[in-house]
C-alpha cells in the first residue's frame, strides 16, 4: 500500500508523493471550530475552493458536528447540508471526502462525486455503512471509535491508550474487511479527542509507530482540538479558543508526516499545507545527502557558520 516514492497510498484516491492536507468544510451551525460560518451551499463551496487554493490536496465535507455533546441532526437536514456542496466542489474537479456516518448520506454524496468516506464511527453507527461502501468500491476511514458523544466524553478510561486503541482499530478494521471493503482502500483513525483526554491524545501522537504498525495509511486529526487548547494553556489553565490553534496544529501536521502518516485532516489549510511540504522537503535531504567528511563536519577553515 506504498506508492513508488515509498508514500502510503488509498486505491482509488491520487498519488502524493508526501503527507497529504484534508482541508475541512463543515457545514453545520455548531461546529465547535468555525461556528456555521460556512452554513449554506455558496459559502461552503467557496470556502472549499479557498482551501484547495491554500494547498488542500483533498476537502472532506461534513453535515453533522461530532463535537462532544452535539445533538445529532436528522437524516433529512444532512443531506440537504452536504449534497449540494459535495455536487459543487465536484463540479470544479476537487477531490472531496464526505464526513458522515449514514449510510444513505454516503451513498448519494458518493454518487455526487465524493470519493471517499469519512466515518468518525468506522461503520458502527449505521449497519448499512460497510455495504454501501464495499459496493461502491469507495475508499473508507476507519475511526477509533467508542460510541456517540452526546452525553460528553464518554468511555474514555484506558490502561495502556496506545494499545488499547490499537487492538480495537485492528479488529474494527477485520470487520470492514469482511463487510466487503478491500484492503487498499482502508485508512485509519486513531480517533483524537474522541473519548480520549489530552494525555491520551499525546500519548497516541508519540507513538504513531504503533498506529503505523496496522498496516493501513493513517490519517491524523488534530486541528484545534481540546488537547492543543491544554497545551497552550496560560498559566490560569485557560486554554486559547479553537481558532488560536492553528499554529500548533501545523506543528502536529509536520511530526505526523515525518512520522509518516498519509494525511492529516486541518481547518486552517496553508500553515499545515507549509508544514508538510517541509518535512517532506527535510526528508527527501536526509536520504539523498552523502555522510559528511570529517573536513566539512569540522569545517574547512575552522569557521564558524554564518549566524
Amino acid at each position: 500500500m506504498s506508492n513508488h516514492s515509498g508514500r502510503p497510498h488509498v486505491a482509488g484516491l491520487p498519488h502524493w508523493d508526501r503527507c497529504a492536507v484534508m482541508g475541512v468544510v463543515n457545514v453545520t451551525p455548531d461546529s465547535f471550530s468555525d461556528g456555521g460560518r460556512w452554513f449554506d451551499t455558496t459559502n461552503a463551496v467557496k470556502h472549499g475552493l479557498e482551501l484547495i487554493a491554500q494547498g488542500a490536496d483533498l476537502v472532506d465535507v461534513g453535515g453533522e458536528s461530532t463535537r462532544p455533546g452535539a445533538t445529532r441532526v436528522d437524516e433529512a437536514e444532512e443531506l440537504k447540508r452536504v449534497i449540494p456542496v459535495v455536487r459543487g466542489l465536484a463540479s470544479e474537479g476537487v477531490t472531496i471526502s464526505v464526513d458522515t456516518m449514514r449510510a444513505s448520506v454516503a451513498e448519494q454524496a458518493l454518487a455526487a462525486g465524493a470519493v471517499l468516506v469519512n466515518d468518525v464511527s468506522g461503520g458502527l453507527a449505521d449497519p448499512g455503512m460497510i455495504r454501501v461502501v464495499a459496493d461502491a468500491g469507495a475508499p473508507f476511514v476507519v475511526m477509533h471509535w467508542r460510541g456517540f458523544l452526546e452525553g460528553g466524553n464518554i468511555r474514555g478510561v484506558y490502561g495502556d491508550v496506545v494499545t488499547e486503541v490499537a487492538d480495537e482499530l485492528r479488529a474494527r478494521v477485520d470487520a470492514v474487511l469482511e463487510g466487503g471493503i478491500a484492503e487498499d482502500r482502508l485508512i485509519v483513525d486513531p480517533g483524537l479527542g474522541f473519548s480520549k483526554d489530552a494525555e491520551h491524545d499525546l500519548a497516541l501522537l508519540a507513538r504513531i509507530d504503533r498506529l503505523l504498525a496496522l498496516g493501513h495509511p493513517l490519517l491524523v486529526a488534530a486541528s484545534r482540538k481540546r488537547f492543543l487548547g491544554r497545551v497552550l494553556a496560560g498559566p490560569d489553565g485557560t486554554p486559547p479558543p479553537a481558532r488560536e490553534r492553528d499554529a500548533a496544529t501545523a506543528a502536529v501536521s509536520a511530526l505526523a508526516a515525518q512520522a509518516g502518516a498519509w494525511a492529516v485532516r486541518v481547518h486552517e489549510v496553508r500553515p499545515s499545507a507549509d508544514a508538510v511540504r517541509v518535512a517532506h522537503a527535510i526528508a527527501q535531504a536526509r536520504t539523498s545527502a552523502p555522510a559528511p567528511s570529517a573536513t566539512l563536519a569540522h569545517g574547512a577553515d575552522g569557521a564558524e557558520g554564518a549566524r
